[in-house]
């Protein structure tokens, strides 16, 4: 069993705004040993002197998608799954690379490319995958033209692998079985208008309130939950109301609605980054001005939510929903943040509040006795300038996830 031991350097506890001098960490294999304020010795370890340094624990996006590989999804219509997942796999090693240790994809990732990262095959953070998001008719996951009646099959075309349709309460218990069937750790459900959709008003409400029922009833019996994409204050709240454990995106969300989240134990994941990035480089990539009028909206809105949640006690999570090239401003979601939190509470939402999105407290977001060893050594304090977290990982001089070494 491989073990590191590392010491002087500066310590980032995500528990705490400041960083600590003088703590010793062992890496027994795969997961942390031990931390401690006095030296550690260890014969079998190999030491790392951090030389000032500041190890902390890797970065987790709870919203990604490794499989929307191009910015305008209609370029996915006949991409075949092949290009499909060599573009995935490229993707998820650049995350990696960037700092991000582990990851939830919010829709398109399956336990293939999940698998092929466990088994070494494919270098990227640890996933924990979606599945197919599922969406009613015409709603925002429904890519068919308006020309068009049925989905091609995934075989001959990406598009068709992002979504299914359900339509109903039998339907949607199907679909959510089919998924946890197929392995997901979550259901995805969108319960609201989008951006990226051509077809659907963003204010619109999506799902019948027994449908969403019917999702999270099913998923709760098999352990785990559901994640609704949802924008308005009334569609969030719905919801919530039914269960819904996560809300994405949430920018339109009001003050009433942000209480009853709180007071529910619910988690909202922004994703202001990708509004940003739309609005200045999505006409580069055939962005419709049907879907930038809709960007705009939100993108105004986006700071807002963040502050009517902080008031209203709504943990936060940290996620990015970046498509194809716009992935490489996944950690500008770091500087967009900082307008209205302090970076402390924004790497809190990035480790910590993350792993209790993903139900793996003290396994993953922190270094403590029993984690992960999913760590990084940083050049500087990213409390003082989350610019270190920048520029894909130039300023990480190592990134360890599971034990094993992926920038050292």
């Amino acid at each position: 069993m491989e073990a590191f031991l590392f010491s002087g350097g500066r310590f980032l506890d995500p528990r705490l705004p400041e960083l600590r001098d003088g703590i010793d960490v062992l890496v027994e294999g795969d997961r942390v040993r031990e931390v401690s304020d006095r030296p550690i010795a260890s014969q079998a370890a190999t030491r790392i002197d951090l030389r000032g340094r500041t190890l902390m624990p890797g970065l987790i996006d709870a919203h990604v998608h490794f499989f929307l590989a191009e910015v305008n999804l209609a370029s996915l219509d006949g991409m075949p799954l092949t290009l499909l997942t060599a573009k995935a796999a490229a993707a998820a090693r650049r995350m990696l690379m960037r700092g991000f240790t582990t990851v939830r994809d919010a829709g398109g990732s399956d336990y293939g490319i999940r698998t092929a990262i466990e088994e070494g095959l494919v270098d990227g953070p640890r996933v924990f995958i979606a599945g197919m998001p599922i969406s009613q008719t015409g709603g925002h996951a429904d890519f068919r033209r308006r020309t068009q009646s049925d989905f091609e099959c995934s075989c001959c075309s990406g598009l068709a692998y992002m979504s299914r349709i359900a339509d109903g309460v039998p339907d949607m218990l199907k679909a959510v079985r089919d998924e946890l069937r197929k392995g997901a750790d979550q259901i995805k459900l969108m319960v609201s208008g989008g951006v990226a959709s051509q077809s659907d008003p963003l204010e619109s409400l999506q799902f019948r309130v027994d449908e969403i029922e019917a999702a999270v009833e099913q998923a709760t019996s098999w352990g785990t939950y559901v994640m609704a994409h949802a924008y308005s204050a009334a569609a969030i709240g719905r919801a919530v109301d039914c269960g819904v454990r996560t809300i994405e995106h949430g920018n339109l969300i009001d003050e009433p609605v942000a209480r009853r989240m709180a007071a529910r134990g619910a988690y909202i994941v922004p994703t202001l980054v990708t509004y940003e990035c739309l609005q200045r480089r999505g006409p580069d990539y055939g962005l419709t001005p049907y879907s930038l009028q809709k960007n705009r909206i939100v993108l105004e809105a986006g700071l807002r939510s963040l502050e009517l949640c902080r008031a209203a006690g709504v943990r936060i999570g940290f996620g990015t929903d970046l498509l194809g090239a716009l992935q490489d401003d996944q950690c500008n979601e770091f500087l967009i943040r900082a307008q209205a939190m302090p970076p402390h509470e924004v790497i809190q939402s990035a480790t910590i509040v993350n792993a209790q999105i993903v139900r793996r407290e003290g396994e993953l977001g922190e270094l403590v006795p029993g984690a992960y060893a999913d760590l990084l050594v940083v050049d500087g304090d990213p409390y003082r300038d989350l610019g270190v977290l920048q520029d894909q990982g130039a300023h990480i001089a190592g990134i360890m996830k599971g034990g094993r070494w992926y920038k050292s």
